[in-house]
């Protein structure tokens, strides 16, 4: 994922915007329909919530391979320089 321009900030953006989308899902799903409740919202709202951690996981993976590789604080041009050199 690293070599095709993947860095970790993206997949923390990714799921830090999934947990923005539960509470969205959870808030829409509350009005929606009225008489249906606060279980079928926690129930949707959970359900969109399991794709944070789905999103974290590769972000830690990818923050560890930068840290390895010595591309978590390079720039963009850095990163073009060493990708050449590769």
């Amino acid at each position: 994922m690293h070599e095709r321009g993947i860095r970790s900030e993206h997949a923390y953006l990714a799921a830090f915007a999934s947990i923005g989308r539960t509470v969205a899902a959870w808030a829409v799903s509350l009005t929606a329909k009225p008489g249906t409740g606060l279980a079928r919202a926690d129930r949707w709202g959970i359900f969109v919530g399991e794709r944070a951690p789905t999103s974290f996981g590769p972000g830690i993976a990818l923050s560890h391979y930068e840290q390895q590789d010595g591309t978590l604080t390079a720039s963009p041009h850095e990163l073009r320089q060493h990708q050449q050199a590769s």
